[in-house]
């Protein structure tokens, strides 16, 4: 019984992500989740005890199949500059692979939602931002990247082209992939991070 309730649960949560896929970005009620799966909302609220839990359940899947890979990454690979890029492509990859999620990354899919549903999202980017500054400072002591060089607004700068991306993916309807341009755009997304002011 608590591996079908666990089965539903999935099922719930993949239906919600599939529906966010939706280019028009309408709003998922209950109802209408419920009438997608074909149940009741009342079943619905057997296995989350709101919406809210639902999206919370669609994060914990996000932060935890990033950090997997970062987590992997970080141990695999000793240069930090190349951990850096492998980390701004698992990010594109990863909402290109998963345009529902993507508009959950973004918070368009939590606009109307619990406010606690945002400040989560905000920790998962800022612990993904935390993960590039620590590549970028392995960079910087291993001199791949020049000493003093500021870690932390390289991250910053690395994140933001992230979410631009993102953006970008979601507001073109899917259209603008997050990975295009990639090959050409890290030597540049790179230089920038190695600019110094005049």
């Amino acid at each position: 019984m608590a591996a079908r309730a666990g089965e539903r649960k999935l099922q719930i949560l993949q239906t919600i992500a599939e529906m966010l896929q939706d280019p028009r970005g309408e709003k998922i009620t209950t109802a209408l989740l419920a009438r997608k799966l074909d149940v009741s909302e009342a079943a619905l609220y057997r296995h989350f005890a709101s919406k809210a839990q639902m999206y919370e359940g669609l994060i914990e899947f996000i932060e935890t199949g990033l950090f997997s890979v970062i987590n992997k990454i970080n141990a695999e690979e000793q240069s930090g500059v190349r951990q850096a890029e492998l980390i701004v492509a698992l990010l594109l990859g990863f909402a290109q692979k998963n345009r529902g999620l993507t508009r959950v990354l973004i918070g368009d899919a939590l606009v109307h939602e619990d406010d606690r549903l945002q400040a989560r999202i905000n920790q998962l980017l800022d612990r993904v931002e935390a993960s590039l500054k620590q590549a970028l400072r392995i960079a910087a002591t291993s001199h791949e990247l020049p000493q003093g060089e500021d870690a932390a607004a390289a991250a910053n700068l690395c994140l933001s082209f992230v979410v631009g991306r993102w953006q970008s993916f979601v507001r073109s309807g899917f259209v603008r992939e997050p990975m295009a341009q990639w090959s050409q755009q890290w030597p540049m997304l790179l230089a920038g991070c190695l600019s110094r002011p005049a």
